[in-house]
């Protein structure tokens, strides 16, 4: 990775400049300023699109600009260098398919970010100095088209991102940003767009993911904080969190005092100057460059805010006062630094214990609305099963009929139930299990709050499935029965798409019944996941059980082996969660029965220290109100306590 930046942010705030808009309107530019002209200078895919568009206006296209008056481009850049920027963004807000097919030249993704970033760059080297080098970064903003709504594919933002952030590399940006982003599942298109575009061009550098919060204290989705920031994390390559746009700093101040309380990357934060005040029917912004600065040195120094800078309705003005103000101090211990030592090896910060960095952390999944903890205050994690073709005579008949809305009404109710999580299944014989996850997935992340469980056992289901999820969801699952390579292409999706995974204890040989083969095969998984870099509480290990309702002799011990094995587990690997299908108990009994066993059953793994379990939550009572020798009965079946009477 190019490491000067890095090097920079880790010892210093470094500041970013200002507003690009702003500036570019107080040019003095004229209509004859974006008329695309064929020129000797120009790549022949712009000379071709010049003679297409025959002298068409491209009116309100800065991104144009970038061709036809590239010195006044250059010239911004340099007016916030000279202001006191360490970092500037390319003038690519704009830079895809989906902004620049309004102006009809879609085609000129690649060759707008690859010149907007030599223009951006030769200004940087005109102001570098070795006490103080000078950094670009390629930034590309929200498109006009939200995916979650369904306005935009998978596939074309993925597409058009990555083409734009491969001109932005090569053209030699030190970063890469996505800014002012408005839906979960566009960041999380373009995290894997730029992650992409890196491994195509053979560079790679820190990416950046700026969010925006609305006056609503939300993303314009309905978008909590706190979801943002837990999938962001879920992917290593992103090494700085933050905010932009939409609002002034005071809206923003408690937003950024979360993520200092929770974010264990360093925070960039560029606020507009203030809220806009309508004059004259123009949008004016009031914040003073002084104004500006003092908020930015409460962001520093009480919540450890690391790159500073303005976005709409800021100036080189302001930027000059906050680089006075904040730049270039050391950085304090902060919240945020607390997996510093992993993001800039070799580099000393006065860390937080372990313990104060395990409290910290975002430790859960997320939808597209909220953030759900796996470990729960007075409960564990309770995953619905009733959204699933395989346990769900209702789900199954509603898939079969494509009542989607049924389906969604389903899920609703699981919500009401209490579930945290729904575990999602469409495996249905004759039907198209892809089209089916990519279909109802899209109403459940519109329409669901809680987290999803994507549940299949074909890989290309699961990429599918976590191409349609915003936030962080759990895949279920993984396990050696066939060998490990479909193991390694579900844990790859899992690293690429930023998901939790659950792995059951299943070898080539099977179903693990004895507690120290599921310790086993648990002891292999957990070398897997460590091996593609997922975290120990992103794990999920099913120890499996088999039922008690068949009487087969070889069988009665399938209850307290898998509560011997989930205590041992979480002995062994503290941070690793467990979970449970736990009606596999007591399958082929009556459902009255099944329901005490399932209930024993789960109060036992709990004591033992599952931390979550696959569950219908109505149907699961507690001790106290079950007859004190039924409980018995279901606990001595459990246990396989067995009494013979003598005659």
């Amino acid at each position: 990775m190019d490491s000067l930046l890095l090097e920079a942010l880790a010892e210093r705030v470094l500041v970013y400049d200002g507003a690009m808009g702003t500036q570019i309107q107080g040019a003095a530019l004229t209509d004859d300023d974006f008329i695309l002209r064929a020129e000797a200078r120009h790549s022949t895919a712009v000379n071709l699109a010049a003679e297409r568009l025959g002298g068409k206006l491209l009116d309100g296209c800065n991104e144009a600009l970038v061709f036809t008056r590239p010195e006044v481009i250059e010239a911004i850049h340099g007016a916030y260098f000279e202001a006191g920027s360490d970092l500037v963004e390319t003038n690519t807000f704009g830079s895809t398919s989906i902004v620049l097919g309004e102006y009809e030249i879609e085609e000129l993704v690649y060759d707008v970010s690859l010149e907007a970033a030599k223009i951006a760059k030769r200004a940087a080297i005109k102001h570098s100095t070795t006490a103080k080098p000078r950094f670009v970064v390629g930034a590309l903003g929200p498109g006009t088209k939200l995916i979650s709504l369904g306005q935009a594919t998978w596939e074309e933002l993925e597409s058009t991102y990555s083409l734009s952030f491969k001109g932005l590399l090569e053209g030699g940006v030190d970063a890469l940003l996505l800014e002012t982003l408005q839906d979960l599942l566009m960041v999380k298109a373009g995290i894997v767009a730029a992650e992409r575009a890196m491994v195509d061009t053979g560079r790679k550098v820190p990416l950046f993911v700026q969010v925006t919060m609305e006056q609503t204290g939300t993303m314009l989705l309905g978008s909590e904080i706190g979801a943002a920031l837990n999938m962001i994390e879920s992917f290593p390559s992103v090494k700085a969190i933050g905010l932009n746009c939409a609002t002034g700093p005071i809206e923003m101040t408690p937003h950024v005092r979360f993520l200092g309380r929770n974010s264990t990357r360093p925070l960039c934060v560029q606020p507009n100057a203030g809220l806009p005040i309508m004059e004259g029917g123009k949008a004016m912004y009031k914040l003073t460059p002084d104004e500006l600065a003092g908020h930015h040195e409460r962001f520093v120094s009480e919540h450890g805010v690391a790159l500073v800078g303005g976005c709409c309705g800021t100036t080189p003005a302001h930027i000059k006062a906050v680089a006075e103000q904040v730049g270039g101090r050391k950085h304090g211990v902060n919240a945020h630094w607390q997996t510093v030592r992993g993001l800039f090896p070799g580099f000393d910060f006065e860390m937080k214990t372990d313990e104060q960095a395990a409290a910290l952390n975002l430790v859960g999944c997320s939808s597209l609305y909220q953030f759900q903890p796996y470990i729960q205050d007075n409960s564990f994690l309770i995953v619905g099963e009733k959204t699933n073709a395989n346990g769900s005579r209702a789900f199954r008949d509603m898939l079969a009929a494509e009542n989607w809305e049924g389906l969604t009404e389903l899920a609703r109710e699981l919500e009401g139930e209490g579930s945290h999580v729904l575990d999602v299944c469409t495996a249905f014989v004759g039907r198209d299990e892809s089209r089916d996850m990519r279909i109802l997935l899209g109403y459940y992340n519109r329409h669901i709050t809680v987290p999803l469980m994507v549940d299949s056992t074909e890989w290309p289901v699961v990429e599918t499935s976590l191409q349609s999820v915003a936030g962080k969801p759990i895949v279920n699952s993984i396990n050696f029965e066939d060998g490990e390579a479909r193991t390694h292409k579900v844990l790859g999706l899992c690293r690429k798409y930023g998901a939790a995974v659950v792995a059951l204890t299943i070898d080539e040989l099977g179903m693990a019944k004895t507690v120290e083969k599921k310790i086993e095969i648990a002891d292999r998984i957990l070398a897997r996941t460590r091996e593609y870099g997922l975290p120990d509480h992103d794990v999920f290990i099913d120890c499996l059980t088999f039922t008690l309702g068949s009487g087969d002799e070889e069988f009665r011990a399938a209850g307290y082996a898998t509560i011997d094995a989930i205590r041992e587990v979480k002995k062994r690997h503290p941070r690793v969660n467990t979970i449970l299908g736990v009606s596999n108990i007591s399958f082929g009994l009556k459902a009255s029965s099944r329901q005490i066993l399932n209930s024993a059953f789960l109060h036992y793994c709990q004591e033992a220290g599952m931390t979550s379990a696959i569950v219908h939550f109505s149907k699961i009572k507690p001790q106290s109100q079950i007859d004190p020798e039924v409980w018995k009965i279901a606990t001595d079946l459990v246990y396989d306590r067995r009494e013979f009477k003598v005659a």
